[in-house]
């Protein structure tokens, strides 16, 4: 009977009429043979060639001076830990940094307090197991940056959208806004696509660029190429190569090209020229037992090098050493890492009683 009434209501009519019933088959169909191509997430367009600069270059992890860091965790599940970090000899790095983590399966946050009064705060919330909304705040001497970004995990797509220092008090926007989506097209093939959309003051004009992704997965390499269109800084083009060897040596190669209106003079801007710059590098990774060893050379004749040794199982000691033969400049760094985790909790993760959340880092 429910069924009789449902079927002469005009919404029955809108729901079953031929044009519905078309889109609705073909739209089934197309998720169909979607799921039988078994496809798989290609990650996040920002991350596109993260095997390279994450798993084997050194522009991460290198650095100057010395440094110090202790570790001190106090609860496995959820996880929370205090860290204090002391630098000498580093610029780039704070002379004394504390910081405090606390994770759920859910929720990731995160502080930290330089000895110049600079704060900073990160926050990651996760909706469900496909959407994470990221916030980051930082607060310095006469300025200050927000960012929030939302990213949509599917099986085989990453879709963001990201603000930084968003404003609409001064009468109109401003800010930076950044959407990106990368999908994966074959098992071993991803095209991706970011548009970002600036205007740093009211009395400035609006930019905007587009760049263009694509990634390709092998048996055991993976090579990914970028785009970027005219953009303030020019257009720019990027490549990586990541291989990997056995199960314990990993190489890269990346080259970045950039093309710039020139300054003036011969080939300037009023002459059609562009300034071309360009940088290529090559890196290595070998894991021993106890230690990982990385090095890394570029076209400007920079070799750089980063040894990681575990010594105890709560003590980590760090090697980094860069070499630039062009200037003829050596920087040397030196890094000890601890972490106090009480009998309590050393005998939990022995026994494997408590297991970590997955938090959403």
């Amino acid at each position: 009977m429910a069924d009789d009434k449902f079927a002469s209501t005009p919404a029955a009519y809108v729901y079953e009429n031929p044009l519905t019933s078309t889109v609705r088959n073909t739209y089934r169909s197309f998720w169909e043979w979607r799921e039988s191509l078994g496809l798989s997430n290609p990650g996040s367009f920002e991350n596109i060639n993260r095997e390279f600069s994450r798993d084997v270059s050194l522009t991460n992890f290198m650095f100057t001076g010395m440094r110090a860091e202790w570790n001190k965790p106090i609860s496995n599940s959820p996880i929370f830990q205090l860290s204090h970090q002391l630098s000498m000899g580093a610029q780039a790095m704070s002379p004394y940094t504390f910081s405090a983590l606390y994770g759920t399966s859910k929720v990731f946050l995160q502080g930290t307090m330089e000895n110049d009064g600079s704060l900073s705060a990160r926050s990651n919330y996760r909706w469900n197991d496909s959407l994470i909304t990221k916030t980051n705040a930082q607060m310095q001497t006469g300025q200050g940056m927000l960012s929030i970004e939302n990213d949509c995990t599917g099986k085989d797509f990453t879709a963001s959208l990201k603000a930084m220092n968003p404003s609409v008090i001064e009468g109109g926007i401003k800010g930076v806004f950044i959407a990106s989506y990368l999908q994966s097209v074959t098992p071993s093939l991803a095209l991706g696509l970011e548009a970002v959309w600036q205007r740093i003051a009211m009395n400035s004009s609006p930019e905007a660029w587009l760049s263009y992704g694509a990634k390709y997965k092998g048996s055991d390499w993976i090579a990914s190429l970028q785009m970027q269109t005219e953009s303030p800084q020019g257009s720019i083009v990027n490549s990586s190569y990541w291989r990997k060897l056995t199960d314990k040596v990993s190489v890269g190669a990346d080259v970045s090209l950039e093309f710039a209106p020139g300054l003036g003079g011969p080939g300037s801007l009023m002459s059609g020229g562009l300034e071309k710059k360009g940088t290529a590098s090559a890196a290595a990774k070998y894991e021993f037992r106890a230690s990982t060893f990385r090095a890394q050379i570029d076209n400007k004749g920079r070799l750089s090098c980063l040894l990681e040794k575990t010594i105890l199982p709560a003590i980590r000691v760090t090697f980094a050493g860069e070499m630039d033969h062009l200037k003829q400049q050596t920087k040397i760094g030196l890094g000890v890492s601890v972490e106090a985790m009480s009998e309590d909790l050393m005998e939990q993760a022995e026994k494997g009683g408590v297991q970590a959340p997955s938090v959403p880092f």
